[in-house]
């Protein structure tokens, strides 16, 4: 599988220098990265440092809506960077099934997906915990997917969250077989599951907006292949899903360096031998 790194995953580094954070990252063997916002810089300069350093972006995290404010703008800034996918990063419960508001949303993520279509780009969907969360005994998650075509919306499954809301990630993304082109890889450890939330927001230019009032019960984000996710079981899961992109995810760094986190994703990914 081809290896990326979101790069939310060291937005302090990012914040200070893109250019010289994407040579970090390109050094330690990521050949792919995802955008979680541009720190202010252009598309044209996105471009430059990525092909300057011979780094390709896969894909970026942004909120649906800025596409319905400004269509063209935005779409031409991810055809610009070269993505090939578009992930919602999240969205408010309040506008899941179950809610008035769903009908609309379902309506407006096809409208934005066809926009994205037209110019070779595939939206997907980047889930948390909350989403396995049931309506009529149906996962909000699943509700999405089963509204929305899946030629509109592919799935970008996030592996922490399915375990932490208390599945099985490989199980999951084996469910969307065929429609899971991009996955996020994330590790962590924790005392319990499914025991309330752990992680913050972030706003489209990737800074956090909202602190959650965190579940106390030891979680925390660990580099891939140092935490309690089978990471063997999920890559298995994802090459027979026809998955073609693993993208390395650390929300946060506690214990090192976000860099250095990074790093040792990689070369734990670099040690298995998946087919």
């Amino acid at each position: 599988m081809k290896i990326g790194l979101q790069l939310y995953s060291v937005r302090d580094a990012m914040e200070k220098s893109i250019e010289d954070t994407l040579k970090e990252v390109k050094k330690m063997g990521y050949d792919y990265v995802e955008f979680a916002g541009y720190f202010g810089h252009s598309a044209e300069e996105i471009r430059s440092m990525l092909d300057s350093i011979g780094i390709e972006c896969v894909s970026v995290h942004q909120v649906y809506e800025v596409f319905l404010e400004e269509p063209l703008k935005n779409v031409d800034y991810l055809k610009t960077i070269g993505a090939k996918y578009c992930a919602v990063p999240w969205m408010d419960k309040s506008k899941h099934k179950g809610s008035d508001t769903f009908d609309r949303t379902v309506g407006e993520l096809e409208q934005v997906a066809r926009l994205l279509k037209d110019a070779g780009i595939t939206l997907l969907y980047h889930n948390h915990d909350f989403e396995f969360e049931r309506y009529e005994n149906k996962f909000l998650l699943d509700w999405l997917y089963e509204s929305i075509p899946a030629d509109l919306l592919q799935t970008e499954i996030d592996t922490c969250w399915v375990r932490y809301a208390g599945y099985d990630p490989g199980e999951y993304i084996l469910k969307y077989k065929g429609r899971s082109p991009v996955i996020h890889l994330k590790d962590f450890v924790c005392a319990s599951m499914n025991a309330g939330s752990v992680y913050s927001l972030i706003d489209d230019a990737g800074r956090e907006v909202k602190e959650n009032d965190k579940a106390d019960n030891g979680f925390m984000f660990k580099p891939v292949g140092y935490g309690i996710q089978d990471i063997p079981s999920v890559l298995k899961a994802a090459v027979k899903a026809g998955a073609e992109y693993a993208i390395v995810e650390q929300d946060s760094s506690p214990e090192r360096p976000s860099l250095e986190s990074a790093k040792m994703s990689i070369d734990y990914l670099k040690s298995l031998d998946i087919k």
